[in-house]
């Protein structure tokens, strides 16, 4: 096993926001890798408890990032690792609740840097957003030395908050924290809902039977990047020192089109609805996303596996599995507009084709 892997056995290591999607799959990882004790700080609002493993080492605790009570149970075991994922997501989510935002992303933030500064903790890992940050004037590919504060949401702000208050502390008090940004994360694990990324919803819709509503002209792209690629970058930035203090892309590296995309979920769902044209986004005024991940490839090895078309097919698979228990969560209020499409979307219980 490589040396990074081996450095989470026995270690008690802190997730926040460890029922989301992300985070469930980094639970699991450092369960498997030995890590004496994984604890999930989460409060429900974004993520579920069926979707977390029901292990020996894998402790629950429900509450949120700016519940000091709840920080204090989590930080009592003394974690050597901290993993701060919990975030209010995302982008039309933040739009509709800034403050909640504001009080999740900044104040939340704020409170688990102080509570690992007082605790001694070896290492944070802040999960950022690379879709966020940059702008929408940023040169592609994008690369971390650029900065923009024409930011078109709360959730772009509040996220570059917290790479501000990480720079802080690092510079302040010395916390070893490394900042990841993630771009459009997709895989096993996430349900969807009104506030959802586009992939999760395109398939759930497809499996539905509904038509996969996209919005601009369709020649737009995303930088998709698989759960489990992140997954390992994260356990890549909680080992390499070499990391600490830096800001890096986690990402693919290749540009898919949106609409290419829709068609290849309908056909792997064997979906004949088709696809149907939404509402702009007035917020959303990226028609590119590229990153460059040359940094994290120098830092922590970092290199993506996971060819787009398999993240698909494995997240149709784990959707067809979890059926059930997703179309219980899935976050679609009745009559309301959804945030990626803008179109009203109604789920009507049916399974999904290859699940009867």
């Amino acid at each position: 096993m490589e040396d990074y892997k081996l450095h989470y056995k026995d270690k008690t290591v802190l997730v926040t926001g460890g029922a989301g999607a992300i985070g469930t799959n980094l639970v699991r990882a450092l369960a498997s890798l030995g890590a004496r004790r994984v604890i999930v700080l989460d409060d429900l609002s974004a993520g579920y408890k069926w979707n977390l493993p029901s292990l020996a080492n894998v402790l629950f605790v429900q509450g949120s990032v700016t519940d000091e009570t709840a920080l204090k149970r989590v930080f009592a075991p003394k974690p050597e690792m901290v993993f701060h994922l919990a975030a209010f997501f995302a982008n039309q989510n933040s739009v509709d609740y800034p403050q909640r935002d504001l009080h999740v992303n900044g104040l939340g933030t704020l409170l688990v840097f102080q509570y690992c500064q007082m605790c001694g903790v070896q290492r944070v890992v802040y999960a950022s957003s690379g879709c966020s940050i940059y702008g929408s004037a940023a040169p592609l590919p994008l690369k971390e030395d650029f900065t923009s504060l024409h930011l078109t949401t709360p959730y772009q702000i509040t996220k570059m908050l917290g790479e501000l208050y990480a720079n802080f502390f690092h510079h302040h008090s010395g916390l070893p924290v490394v900042k990841t940004r993630f771009f459009n994360s997709y895989g096993p694990g996430e349900v969807p809902g009104q506030y959802r990324n586009v992939i999760p919803n395109f398939i759930f819709w497809a499996l539905s039977g509904l038509p996969l509503p996209y919005t601009g002209s369709g020649e737009e792209t995303r930088d998709f990047t698989y759960v489990m690629d992140i997954v390992d970058a994260l356990l890549r930035a909680g080992y390499f020192d070499s990391a600490v203090g830096a800001e890096m892309n986690i990402a693919s590296g290749r540009e898919v089109n949106i609409l290419q995309m829709a068609h290849l979920i309908n056909d792997l769902t064997g979906n004949k609805a088709g696809i149907v044209q939404g509402e702009h986004r007035v917020w959303d005024t990226k028609k590119r996303l590229l990153a460059s991940i040359d940094r994290a490839r120098t830092l922590i090895g970092y290199e993506p596996s996971v060819v787009f078309e398999d993240g698909l097919a494995n997240t149709i698979e784990w959707f067809r599995t979890n059926w059930d228990e997703i179309q219980r969560s899935a976050d679609f209020p009745p009559g309301s507009s959804s945030a990626v499409s803008g179109v009203v979307v109604h789920a009507d219980g049916r399974r999904p084709r290859g699940a009867e």
